[in-house]
């Protein structure tokens, strides 16, 4: 069974899967005793107890290349992958700790002034010499593995989208390309010698360009720009977003952000894994990063193998999935958990950010 409930978040209880998810919005211990016949509703992971039933998550480290030649044909409902942009820069971020000191290198509320520490950073390198040729192998196998009605989502930026298109269209075939889809943000600095770029592109491929997986009707809905144009009902509902989706990035200081570089909205990624997939089908994502498309799968009640070659990525998401025990790693025992990015509790004096 698989329910979006109104005004709060879902509820999910997948027999084929290891877990059951129900979710809690904001409602009262009286209300939600009324709606549910309990007081709270609890997330709570739990195995099924069947033999040789595939985990949740699987969090490969190592290679990509070498982790998905040993993957099965046909394995996957979706592939989802946000490889290196080729930008020729390494791509970083550094995490620090601000503590209230008088003779501090910096003001923060109400005048106080803050010393900062550097506690930390996470970076890869993101050049290549022969883009294409390092992404072409990894797109065949893709097509390889994919389901029969599977989708590819490829995520890229102005740079080289262009060329990365026509790699696809020649693995894929130029039927098969469905969408390019445009995310859209507005954050950050501006250009004074051009138009300032706030997008990324997404590339859709079906393998079977007749036949796939769309559920239309699980597409998350957004406002009219002139709802008094359309009528109140409608107005209430929404619309269905277009190929541009509006969405700003993951905020520097938010409970979403992870402090691994180029980590992409959860909203983003639920969107194709809730669309394109039904609830038990596997997802793979080889660049995961710090692990948002597990995040998703999770949310969305399916399952997905991640594989990432930095140690960092691995510590993020040991960190993300601690608290989810349907999880498997391999080849990742000799990385920690990365540290946790909360503020401390006993301190009210420390925050800690991330800076770009």
């Amino acid at each position: 069974m698989f329910a979006w409930l109104p005004d709060h978040k879902c509820s999910v209880d997948i027999p084929r899967s290891r877990f059951r998810v129900s979710a809690q919005g904001n409602l009262s211990p009286q209300e939600s005793h009324d709606r549910f016949g309990v007081s709270e509703i609890s997330v709570e992971w739990v195995s099924s107890g069947l033999q040789g039933e595939e985990t949740v998550i699987e969090v490969h480290f190592g290679d990509n290349l070498s982790v998905i030649r040993g993957l099965p044909d046909e394995s996957f409902d979706l592939i989802y992958i946000d490889p290196p942009f080729n930008t020729g820069k390494v791509q970083s971020r550094t995490q620090i700790q601000t503590v209230q000191d008088a003779t501090g290198d910096r003001v923060g509320f109400q005048g106080k002034r803050y010393r900062t520490v550097q506690i930390g950073s996470k970076a890869y390198s993101d050049s290549f010499d022969d883009y294409l040729a390092f992404l072409e192998p990894r797109l065949e196998e893709s097509l390889r593995l994919l389901k029969p009605h599977g989708s590819f989502f490829f995520h890229i930026d102005y740079r080289e989208v262009h060329y990365c298109k026509v790699l696809l269209d020649s693995i894929f075939g130029r039927d098969s390309f469905l969408n390019e889809i445009i995310w859209a943000y507005d954050y950050g600095a501006r250009a004074t010698k051009r138009w300032s770029p706030k997008h990324d592109n997404i590339l859709w491929y079906a393998k079977n360009p007749k036949s796939y997986t769309y559920r239309y009707e699980d597409i998350d809905r957004i406002p009219y720009m002139a709802p008094g144009l359309v009528g109140p009902e409608k107005a209430e509902r929404g619309k269905t977003p277009t190929d541009t989706w509006w969405n700003t990035i993951v905020s520097p200081n938010g409970k979403e952000k992870t402090g691994y570089p180029t980590q992409k909205p959860l909203a983003i990624i639920n969107r194709i894994v809730r669309v394109h997939t039904n609830p038990g089908d596997r997802v793979l994502d080889f660049f995961a990063g710090s692990g948002t498309t597990g995040e998703s799968a999770i949310a969305c009640g399916r399952n997905a193998v991640l594989v990432d070659n930095n140690p960092d990525a691995i510590a993020v998401m040991k960190r993300r999935f601690a608290k989810v025990s349907a999880v498997q790693y391999f080849g990742c025992d000799d990385i920690g958990m990365a540290e946790s990015r909360e503020t401390s509790a006993d301190d009210p004096k420390k925050q800690q950010t991330t800076l770009f």
